[in-house]
């Protein structure tokens, strides 16, 4: 069994890294054009990409802009609970508005992103089922006014 990280992921190597990154710059990329640029034939790359996408190292969506889809209100909620953080954390995770879940330090136990369609749907999520949550002690919405900036192209560093 191959090693792995202290957060349960195994070691991705060079290759593995150089195929993440043309992925980023254009997920569309065919396989033969990565296989090219990284040194591998397309079936290995078919293979590795296939690999890293069931170690769940990495996804391969179509990211879209929420107001061409009908999803009109963004909001960032803190969120601080009383008690173990789990329990909260996945109730929140199962949410269809709830865009990602992140535990932090600092002023709030847990940061989501909250997608919805208009102002009425967000006071919904946050009123009526965020804040009703067991463990749910305190709430504080940023709502988004204006998106200014939105990039999954970080590399692999």
């Amino acid at each position: 069994m191959a090693t792995r990280d202290r957060n349960g992921i195994p070691p991705i190597d060079s290759v593995s890294l150089a195929i993440i990154e043309q992925l980023q710059e254009d997920g569309r990329r065919p396989y033969a054009a990565i296989g090219k640029a990284v040194g591998l034939s397309e079936a290995a790359v078919r293979q590795r990409v296939q690999k890293l996408l069931d170690q769940g190292v990495m996804q391969i969506v179509a990211v879209t802009d929420p107001l061409t889809v009908g999803l009109r209100r963004q909001a960032m909620v803190g969120i601080n609970v009383e008690g173990d953080l789990d329990p909260v954390a996945d109730a929140l995770t199962s949410m269809e508005e709830v865009e990602y879940v992140v535990m932090t330090a600092g002023s709030f136990d847990l940061i989501v992103e909250i997608v919805c369609e208009d102002d009425d749907h967000l006071l919904e999520t946050i009123n009526k089922r965020i804040r009703t949550l067991p463990g749910v002690r305190t709430t504080e919405s940023f709502v988004y006014l204006k998106l200014r900036k939105q990039t999954y192209t970080w590399g692999t560093r």
